[in-house]
């Protein structure tokens, strides 16, 4: 029985790949632009400080830029990228998100003269460090002290390159401000060698990019939730079928049951799942011989989906079919039912479907709670089962439910059936197949026929029938 909350949302369309492939090709191509500006810079014979800065500023926009080409190519495949690489632990104090007082993109410029120890830095790498104009600049010795313990490693490991080995620095490290805000920094830089080739001076370029990170660590953390959540969402689907296809009968399809009477029955039935098949219901069907020789056929459902809807409808058609076994009749069953469903934890809304035939005296005896009648089918047309009193299990406490009674005749056709089948169709539908079921010579032909007309796309929920042939 389907959760009156219940309805299937789309999912959320990404933007169309032709637009995201345009925006490729334009970073791209931006990409070779900048690119062709920075090898000019090179051809220069001059390399004082503000050429080496603008030769820096090509570097941060290239990595930039390539940065751009990689989140859209992750966009227009629709996944969420894994780890980011090449960013610091994110351990200690996290980095601040975006507030109207953060300086975004914002880059300084510095120079360390090895030979005069001297220390050079522009205004705007003051601010990025939060430090006053006019103070003393941080020299290369001091400025390990304002990075987390974790991060220091990276940067000696940098400069040390630099200065020893020659080689350029580029890479990233937090930092915290004397107001405790952290920041993350993009740092690209060489030495400056002197007439004998010798290291005398080493000077950087530094972006604040912690906006930049700290929205693609959101989305990592994102991507990752949603992949955790898909793959929880993945394991309870495969629990819920695996305990359904435990729980509902061994049977498959059809079973004809000896005739220990003047009148046998030919049973077939069938699940049909939703239109997404991703909700597993708390439907069920059941048919079984009692040891008294009687037949127990009974359908129904339990409100909402999954594993808790399944373990629900577990518990239920267990105790159902245990007081079936012990003799009790239907209109008893289910008052012995709801108190079964009000002891538990959480209990659930039900409808059930009931019915015991005697093949000794063809009569069938059944009880409803809260749940659509049989339909019954003889010489060609059909009609809906007076209904015995009874409400919906879980809804009522210590309510009573009645009985009923019919006698079967050979070539009859009982269909039970849960909500899901014609939800808001009404049994006209069902009742339009009497010429179809006058035809069949089984009831898994009958079966077919409400398969072929009931059983196609659109379908919010599952459903179950089963289908009961009188024969001779």
């Amino acid at each position: 029985m389907p959760s009156p909350l219940f309805a299937d949302r789309p999912a959320p369309r990404l933007p169309a790949h032709d637009a995201v492939d345009a925006l490729i090709q334009r970073t791209r191509r931006l990409r070779g632009d900048v690119d062709a500006v920075r090898r000019d810079t090179v051809l220069f014979d001059e390399d004082g400080p503000q050429r080496r800065r603008q030769r820096a500023l090509c570097e941060l926009a290239v990595h930039h830029l390539d940065h751009l080409d990689e989140n859209l190519g992750r966009l227009r495949a629709g996944l969420p990228g894994g780890d980011a690489e090449g960013l610091p632990p994110e351990t200690g104090a996290a980095p601040d998100a975006p507030d109207a007082c953060s300086l975004p993109g914002r880059v300084g410029s510095a120079e360390w003269n090895l030979l005069t120890d001297e220390c050079t830095w522009s205004d705007e790498l003051y601010e990025i460090f939060g430090r006053p104009l006019g103070s003393a600049p941080l020299s290369l010795d001091d400025l390990p002290s304002v990075l987390p313990p974790e991060d220091q490693p990276l940067l000696t490991s940098m400069v040390t390159g630099c200065l020893v080995d020659g080689r350029p620095m580029d890479g990233e490290f937090r930092i915290v401000r004397p107001d405790g805000r952290t920041r993350t920094l993009h740092m690209t830089g060489e030495p400056v060698l002197d007439t004998e080739g010798c290291t005398a001076s080493m000077w950087a370029v530094l972006r604040d990019v912690s906006e930049l990170r700290h929205g693609g660590r959101t989305a990592d953390r994102d991507g990752a939730s949603t992949r955790h959540a898909e793959h929880i969402e993945r394991t309870e689907h495969r629990l819920a079928v695996e305990l359904r296809e435990t729980v509902l009968p061994p049977w498959r399809g059809s079973l004809r049951l000896p005739r220990q009477g003047r009148v046998g029955l030919d049973i077939a039935a069938h699940h049909l799942p939703s239109d997404s098949g991703g909700h597993v219901g708390g439907d069920w069907y059941d048919a079984m011989e009692l040891p008294d020789g009687r037949t127990l056929l009974t359908v129904g459902g339990l409100t909402g989906h999954g594993v808790p809807a399944t373990s629900a409808m577990a518990m239920v058609l267990g105790a159902l079919r245990g007081m079936a076994v012990a003799g009790i009749g239907p209109g008893t069953l289910m008052g012995h039912l709801d108190q079964v469903l009000e002891a538990s934890l959480q209990p659930p809304l039900g409808s059930a479907l009931c019915c015991r035939f005697d093949p000794g005296t063809s009569l069938l005896s059944w009880a409803q709670a809260g749940h659509p009648a049989p339909l019954l089918f003889r010489n060609g047309s059909g009609g809906v089962l007076p209904t015995p009193d009874g409400v919906p299990l879980g809804s009522s406490p210590s309510a009573s439910y009645g009985q009923d009674e019919v006698r079967l005749f050979p070539g009859d056709v009982l269909v039970l059936h849960t909500e899901g089948l014609v939800r808001g169709a009404g049994p006209e539908a069902l009742l339009a197949l009497a010429p179809r079921f006058a035809r069949a010579r089984t009831a898994q032909e009958c079966v077919r026929s409400l398969v072929e007309v009931f059983g196609g796309a659109g379908r919010l929920d599952d459903a179950c029938v089963l289908v009961a042939r009188a024969g001779a």
